[in-house]
């Protein structure tokens, strides 16, 4: 089985540069012995993702979406600390009697 190319992002950027300044997207990837649809998602990337584009080994919605699930499981513990937290003063309210309640009688 073939060994699949890796090309540097440097290389990605100056192609989808020289196609877009030659307007011609198959000449250029046929003059960089690139498959047409190669170059296509490279200049598509470059237009969604600007600067981020060609992150190397991984992609960037990869780190976001592992940063989103670390935020996730932090939000989680935290819930969980409130509900311990609230849980344990419901228990003391509960003793209190009904009547023993405060009411609010206005100024």
């Amino acid at each position: 089985m073939a060994k699949r190319k890796e090309y540097s992002k440097e290389f990605k950027e100056e192609a989808v540069r020289l196609a877009q300044e030659s307007g011609n997207v198959s000449e250029t990837a046929r003059n960089l012995g690139l498959h047409l649809s190669i170059l296509r998602r490279w200049k598509i990337e470059v237009e969604q993702e600007g600067e981020k584009a060609f992150p190397g080994k991984g992609h960037v919605k990869d780190e976001e979406l592992r940063q989103l699930q670390k935020e996730n499981q932090r939000l989680k513990e935290t819930v969980e600390i409130l509900k311990k937290a609230v849980g344990g003063s419901r228990a003391v309210s509960s003793a209190v009697a009904p009547n023993e309640i405060p009411i609010y009688q206005g100024v």
